[in-house]
């Protein structure tokens, strides 16, 4: 059982790695008593945390206390990374002159974790550990609001993006792209690595719309 004190994060928490890892797949009917008998929790918790995957757009709620794991249509994946390349080279403009040494040693640290995760396999490490390298470079933009959307934007593509990375070589060309745009940061050329990351950001997205289109042929 979830402690009380955490109880609502901690199903959210719970929640949203399901579904993000597609252990709990898209178009998945999830009941309000049906969590609260799994995880042994009164339906309160349940629906606050419903509610705040509603909010990130994880999940889609309807009457009779059901929701379902949200989809997304090629055209909304064309959208996010349309935008995505538009604001996070943007935030990255804005970062790079308040980013430290110790800033870039922690970025390379991820990579350094990514690169283990990538010998070992571990498909469930990739999406966490991308977007913490991402968060690193783009995080001292001073633009909270602007970096909730981008946030907000990444969890809603992340279990496809997990999917698409383990079944390509995906994973291993977002490494190599990654360390070049550590290089461009670390160097102080904000104009050269913003332009890198679009293009980075706009082929991630082509990518995955191969690949989800190959797969829907296959399904």
């Amino acid at each position: 059982m979830l402690k009380r004190q955490t109880m609502t994060e901690g199903l959210t928490d719970l929640l949203r790695k399901a579904i993000l890892s597609g252990e709990i797949p898209e178009g998945t009917q999830l009941r309000q008593d049906a969590i609260a008998r799994q995880y042994d929790v009164s339906r309160i918790p349940v629906r606050e945390a419903l509610r705040q995957l509603e909010a990130e757009g994880l999940i889609v709620s309807h009457a009779h206390r059901s929701s379902i794991v949200a989809s997304l249509s090629l055209s909304d994946i064309d959208e996010i990374f349309e935008i995505r390349s538009i604001l996070e080279p943007h935030l990255l403009v804005l970062s790079l002159p308040n980013l430290t040494a110790a800033d870039f040693a922690a970025a390379d640290a991820v990579l350094t974790e990514y690169d283990a995760a990538l010998a070992a396999g571990d498909v469930g490490s990739w999406g966490d550990l991308n977007w913490r390298f991402h968060g690193i470079l783009c995080g001292a933009a001073g633009r909270p609001q602007t970096w909730a959307v981008v946030n907000g934007l990444q969890r809603k593509i992340d279990r496809y993006t997990r999917m698409q990375l383990h079944y390509t070589d995906g994973v291993v060309k977002a490494q190599t792209e990654h360390r070049a745009l550590l290089d461009l940061c670390s160097s102080g050329k904000a104009e050269q690595a913003a332009a890198h990351l679009a293009v980075h950001i706009r082929e991630a997205g082509q990518a995955l719309r191969d690949f989800l289109r190959q797969h829907a042929g296959k399904e």
